[in-house]
């Protein structure tokens, strides 16, 4: 999920924009932190942190109660985009799909498929960006295990990731 609850937050509420969101329990209370905003990262706040840990490490950041009535809508609407493709896909969670390109990005060898799948996977940024008004971060691999040994290298700021050749996208909502 990464930081998919927390930007559909600030995507929401505009004053939270740039802000350190933290979505998850009050710190009053006992809970976890469901996820955090990039903002609030900075501090070391992340999932699963106790929110009491979230707000001594991140004293300024603004805790939001999860709704996941609209993160399920918000993933429904961005799993219609990933489903208009034309890729057979596999939602992992309600942030992440797994795309197969194979039947769209056929080639003579594994580089050709590779250079076949990233305007699939730039134009499937740009969609979410335009008609969800949220990043996507993409990552590119041969398959499934490749792409998680490679989940590492992707960052905020790089957003699509070739970790090794091959035609399977992975799309994580951030």
């Amino acid at each position: 999920m990464d930081a998919f609850y927390a930007s559909v937050e600030q995507r929401d509420d505009p004053a939270l924009r740039g802000k350190p969101v933290i979505v998850g329990a009050p710190p009053t209370q006992r809970g976890v932190v469901c996820a955090s905003s990039y903002e609030a990262r900075k501090f070391g706040v992340r999932s699963a942190l106790p929110s009491a840990t979230a707000k001594r490490l991140c004293p300024q950041g603004i805790f939001v109660r999860p709704r996941m009535d609209r993160y399920r809508e918000e993933s429904r609407q961005i799993m219609q985009i990933i489903g208009g493709m034309g890729a057979v896909y596999e939602q992992m969670s309600i942030g992440e799909a797994y795309l197969d390109l194979s039947a769209l990005c056929q080639a003579e060898d594994q580089d050709a498929a590779l250079l076949k799948s990233l305007p699939l996977a730039q134009s499937l940024k740009q969609r979410i960006r335009s008609e969800r008004q949220l990043t996507a971060t993409i990552g590119i691999a041969s398959n499934k295990t490749d792409k998680a040994a490679g989940k590492a290298k992707t960052t905020p700021t790089t957003r699509i990731s070739v970790f090794m050749l091959g035609d399977l996208i992975d799309v994580r909502l951030s």
